[in-house]
């Protein structure tokens, strides 16, 4: 994984909630499922011994996935002050002109959830706001062609 990951607290946290379940009770469980299935005897017919081991590769690359980018993430600690200009961490409203104003939280990419409002700080949008304040106006290359955005105002998320 690449240097240069971000994470919020809040999101950072979140991770850390998914890892420990991964590892305290799904793992288990599947572990649990894997013996039943060995018990039935001939493995190589047993539906049931194919499908648990198919999810223990896939829970084991998760975890793997969630203890590296913990790992080497950075981690947004909250400000307490509001910000001045936009960073991971915060939420920002942005105008296009003769649009109405949308408000996005900027995250890493690990939570980008557009459908929530969180963009990545990697994305288009978010990196062309990053490191701007209030007022300015971020040029943002689209396939529809070139946009530009005003920022309203930045606060905490």
């Amino acid at each position: 994984m690449a240097e240069g990951k971000f994470l919020t607290e809040e999101g950072a946290a979140e991770l850390r909630r998914e890892l420990n379940d991964l590892k305290t009770v799904k793992r288990p469980e599947l572990a649990y499922r894997l013996k039943e299935a060995i018990s039935m005897g001939d493995l190589s017919e047993n539906a049931d011994y194919h499908d648990a081991k198919e999810q223990q590769a896939f829970l084991e690359g998760r975890i793997n996935y969630l203890e590296e980018l913990l790992r080497v993430a950075t981690v947004v600690p909250d400000e307490q002050n509001k910000p001045n200009v936009v960073r991971v961490g915060v939420e920002v409203t942005v105008q296009e002109e003769g649009e109405k104003p949308e408000a996005f939280s900027i995250v890493g990419a690990a939570e980008a959830n557009p459908k929530e409002g969180k963009i990545s700080n990697e994305s288009p949008l978010g990196s062309a706001l990053m490191g701007h304040k209030v007022g300015d106006k971020v040029s943002v290359k689209a396939p529809a062609g070139e946009l530009i955005f005003k920022i309203k105002s930045i606060k905490k998320t």
